[in-house]
């Protein structure tokens, strides 16, 4: 069957007389792995949709069980990310991550649209990528529903000044239950926090990624998001580490 997507390149393999094993993420089939004789290096058409940080379209001869590409157009690239050594550095962290959060054939169209939108910032931004990347995450978090609970009390439902995110109760958890269920300091999988964090996780999730544009938070609090966020991934989803995070740049 012959069909078309949307789509961005998350990884390309080459293996045996030019020929390459591409994974997209696509609009239409969500990830999927696809043989292609297309080479990036090109400069046709369907090259130029093969290169990273690339919307392309993408024409599939889809088996029962197999994928391969036929052609491919530029719908829209992101060039000038490939230019900071910064903004390839974070926005391949984010395509990663946005890899590792689903399985092939599982279809994930917000999430793909926040990965375009992502994309699109990434390229305009100039400095302060880290802020925007944890925005990313927890908004992809939302995106596949495995988001945290950060708007009430995740034991009791109260919505007074929280004390601390439990990442195994998968949540921010008040003062009260805090002195309740007699939680432990020393617990790696609890972190301390303020009502200044829980504000700025509110924000991102409730606002697009282009009202960040001026946004910069303070490294402390950045690298305590980050943290968490890192943290609670590997609680329920298991990514481990990923080849793109030794490179980031959090500030």
């Amino acid at each position: 069957m012959y069909t078309d997507t949307e789509g961005i390149v998350l990884k390309q393999t080459k293996i045996v007389n030019g020929r390459r094993i591409v994974v997209l993420f696509s609009k239409k089939y969500g990830k999927l792995s696809a043989g292609t004789n297309i080479s990036e290096k090109g400069k046709n058409k369907s090259s130029l949709a093969m290169r990273p940080f690339t919307l392309g379209r993408y024409e599939l001869n889809k088996g029962r069980d197999t994928y391969y590409i036929n052609g491919a157009e530029t719908l829209k690239s992101y060039y000038k990310i490939g230019e900071n050594v910064d903004k390839y550095m974070n926005a391949s962290y984010c395509l990663e991550f946005a890899g590792k959060l689903i399985n092939e054939g599982q279809s994930a169209p917000q999430l793909f649209n926040l990965v375009v939108d992502l994309l699109g910032e990434m390229e305009k931004r100039e400095k302060n990528h880290g802020t925007l990347v944890a925005a990313f995450e927890i908004k992809a978090l939302s995106a596949i529903g495995y988001l945290p609970e950060v708007r009430k009390c995740v034991l009791c439902g109260s919505t007074d000044e929280p004390a601390y995110f439990s990442i195994k109760d998968g949540g921010i958890v008040c003062n009260h239950c805090i002195k309740n269920n007699k939680f432990d300091d020393d617990d790696t999988l609890i972190y301390k926090i303020s009502f200044g964090i829980v504000d700025v996780l509110k924000y991102f999730l409730d606002n697009p990624l282009s009202s960040l544009e001026k946004l910069r938070l303070d490294e402390e609090m950045l690298i305590k998001i980050r943290n968490m966020l890192k943290s609670y991934t590997e609680f329920y989803l298991n990514l481990g580490q990923l080849k793109s995070e030794d490179f980031l740049t959090w500030r």
